[in-house]
């Protein structure tokens, strides 16, 4: 009855300081405590450890659901022998996230398939990892939720929210041209942000073809001068790895 009685009242305590973790474990961990004949501080080291990693978990799995990311793909998922073009350590170093400190834009450039969108996504499931805000978007949709601002009288208020996030990724630049007010729109963004937060793009047209996206070639020449410096630019190539995959897939290989 004692027994009972305590672990109702360590359950209070714990709900009363916000430690769901510690209610639901102090009771097994005791157990295991006894067993290994562990000190009580070093069971109460485990139990604050099993709370801290609980929590960091949380973290994690929140920072991923707010990134809003199309499709969940890791690093870990990409098939880099696929794709032995790529500089594999180089993506990999990214992804321990010294360019988000030092606000360094990241780019790839390459055709449809080649894995721009898996790549980028990568990144971004990297920096959500280490309790990054993140953010990922189409291009198109970034423009269209801009537009809808302005015309709402809305404009700097979601301006400076896109600006906040510690990680954007704009996925598609290029594949929709874009009205002059609205690449000015978007300029706003990528202006916002330069030296103060990174940002990942991705792109299937080479730099001396953006100007079919940007009509205005002063802005489009301002823009490229902000995503290009210090940018990290990594070319994925015009060989879609996808195609070929879905090819061999018809063939009958695993």
């Amino acid at each position: 009855m004692k027994e009972t009685l305590e672990a109702a009242t360590i359950r209070q305590y714990a709900k009363q300081l916000r430690l769901p973790t510690i209610a639901s474990q102090f009771g097994k961990l005791a157990e295991q405590a006894i067993k290994e004949k562990k000190t009580h501080l070093s069971y109460l080291d485990a139990l604050l450890e099993a709370e801290v990693e609980e929590r960091e978990r949380n973290v994690v799995r929140r920072r991923i659901q707010e990134a809003r990311f199309e499709k969940f793909k890791t690093l870990e998922e990409f098939h880099f022998e696929e794709a032995p073009h790529l500089p594999a350590p180089r993506i990999r170093n990214l992804a321990e996230g010294g360019y988000l400190s030092r606000c360094e834009p990241v780019i790839f450039l390459g055709e449809t398939g080649t894995g721009k969108t898996h790549l980028a996504t990568g990144l971004g499931v990297a920096a959500c990892r280490q309790r990054k805000r993140v953010r990922f978007t189409k291009a198109a949709e970034l423009v269209n939720e801009l537009i809808e601002a302005k015309a709402n009288n809305e404009l700097n208020r979601v301006t400076a929210r896109w600006t906040r996030y510690e990680l954007l990724l704009i996925d598609e630049m290029g594949y929709v041209a874009m009205t002059e007010s609205s690449a000015e729109l978007l300029f706003q963004v990528i202006a916002g942000r330069t030296e103060k937060a990174a940002v990942i793009l991705t792109t299937n047209l080479p730099f001396s073809e953006w100007t079919t996206m940007f009509p205005n070639a002063r802005l489009c020449k301002a823009m490229l001068d902000r995503l290009t410096d210090q940018a990290h630019i990594i070319e994925t190539g015009t060989d879609s790895y996808r195609f070929r995959r879905t090819l061999e897939k018809k063939k009958g290989k695993p």
